[in-house]
């Protein structure tokens, strides 16, 4: 891990070495510079190396590549409002100079073509379907089957465990509930998921080799091609149907790449997010026994509110997205003092936000469920802000309730500090969650 603070001068190209990262300010002000590790080993501790560095801080991503980070919540909040700077990477600098290969690891969540890197009216238009889709009437429809999902996937909980009496619940809960949502939501046949999941993990890991960088775009194009020929040729009650439906309907609404890129960005956020926001709430519970204590106790007579709240906490204190690339300014911007080029990438740090002093208290590093609740980036802002958050919070809401309601003596198999984060600067979760599960409740006193 590198910081170091050198006076900036107003270029924007690739650093030969991390001690170079910092030429792309202004003048001769002295700009901090991080490099961030890929591996994500210390997510928060980057995280608060990042908040002492400034409000705008020089970021080296994989390969020396130069970004800006922006640590203040309501600066970022300005940045992702700002319709003036652009979510289009085709407008990065070192894009546009050939600076980033196609076998770069994080090229599967920058070259998209979808609603997360659209402007204005065409980010209305690739928007609209699925805002359409994921309405308030339709998650309620969606309810009694996810919560029958649900409860199929802890019933088969106890036949996973392993030798030693550990499940592991990234592997048999966290994963196979919304994969299975976002699938049918979809209309992903049951024989693609597993090779769509490998494919997700791909592009979110940040340590990737570049021959599987490679592998994983061709294989995207590949099987997503197959499923809209396949809809094509057997239309369903899904996303993809309707879909084909809106380009027939009207060949402005969506190009073949658009297409396929939305389904794309459905499935990969749809379960990645949702994956980790879970994982994220049972670890924040068996590593705070108090709080789930409290939680179990008033659940008991309000568990709805309870788990919700529960999962507000979690999205503020640690947020399943730890960066994302969020913006390319079009022209020069200066925030706090601080000039971005025309064309420097901006990483939006969401995870890091959460446990911001200045917006969430003193004890913004604690985490307790039953503080008054305040507001998060988790799921962005603006007018990108997740179209899918409503969804992720309610599969997350009901996992929860019905996993403690069956165990609530469930606790970790192994010491909290040997659970292995996931190699990503985008997922910020754990490679594996094993827990001992505790006896069933007597069917009675379920809720």
């Amino acid at each position: 891990m590198l910081e170091d603070s050198v006076p900036a001068s107003h270029q924007s190209t690739p650093a030969a070495n991390p001690d170079d990262a910092a030429a792309a300010a202004s003048g001769d002000q002295v700009v901090p510079v991080i490099t961030l590790d890929e591996s994500g080993a210390d997510h928060h501790g980057e995280a608060a190396r990042l908040r002492a560095a400034g409000p705008v801080v020089r970021v080296v991503l994989p390969g020396n590549i130069p970004a800006w980070a922006i640590t203040d919540q309501d600066l970022l909040h300005s940045v992702l409002t700002d319709p003036g700077i652009s979510k289009d990477w085709r407008l990065w600098t070192c894009v546009r100079n050939g600076a980033i290969p196609d076998d770069w690891p994080l090229t599967g969540m920058l070259k998209v073509t979808n609603m997360v890197t659209a402007d204005g009216a065409a980010h209305q238009r690739l928007r609209r379907p699925v805002t359409r889709t994921l309405t308030a009437r339709r998650l309620q429809e969606m309810r009694p089957r996810i919560t029958a999902l649900i409860t199929e996937v802890i019933d088969a909980l106890p036949a996973h465990a392993d030798g030693t009496g550990a499940v592991d619940l990234r592997r048999h809960f966290a994963y196979p509930i919304p994969m299975a949502v976002v699938c049918e939501l979809v209309g992903v046949p049951e024989s693609n998921r597993l090779h769509l999941r490998h494919l997700v993990e791909s592009i979110f890991r940040s340590t990737t080799p570049p021959h599987e960088v490679i592998r994983t775009q061709a294989g995207i194009t590949s099987v997503l091609t197959e499923l809209v020929r396949r809809h094509h040729d057997e239309p369903g009650a899904d996303l993809t149907t309707d879909l084909i439906a809106l380009q027939r309907d009207d060949p402005d609404a969506l190009t073949d790449a658009e297409l396929v890129g939305t389904l794309w960005l459905m499935i990969a956020a749809g379960h990645e997010t949702t994956l980790s926001l879970l994982l994220n709430a049972v670890r924040a519970l068996l590593t705070h026994p108090g709080q789930l204590s409290a939680a179990l106790d008033q659940a008991a007579a309000n568990p709805a509110d309870t788990w919700a709240a529960v999962v507000e906490e979690v999205l503020r204190w640690d947020a399943p997205i730890g960066n994302f690339m969020a913006r390319y300014p079009r022209s020069d911007l200066t925030l706090a003092g601080v000039t971005i080029p025309a064309g420097d990438a901006i990483l939006a740090p969401y995870s890091l936000l959460g446990r911001d002093r200045a917006q969430h208290g003193a004890d913004a590093a604690d985490f307790d469920w039953r503080r008054p609740p305040s507001r998060h980036l988790a799921f962005g802002g603006g007018p990108h802000a997740c179209p899918g958050a409503s969804l992720a919070r309610l599969e997350v809401t009901l996992a929860l309730a019905a996993l403690f309601d069956r165990y609530p003596d469930m606790r970790l198999a192994v010491p909290a500090g040997d659970l292995v984060p996931v190699p990503s600067l985008f997922s910020n979760s754990v490679q594996s969650l094993p827990v001992r599960l505790s006896p069933r409740r007597p069917a009675e006193s379920r809720h």
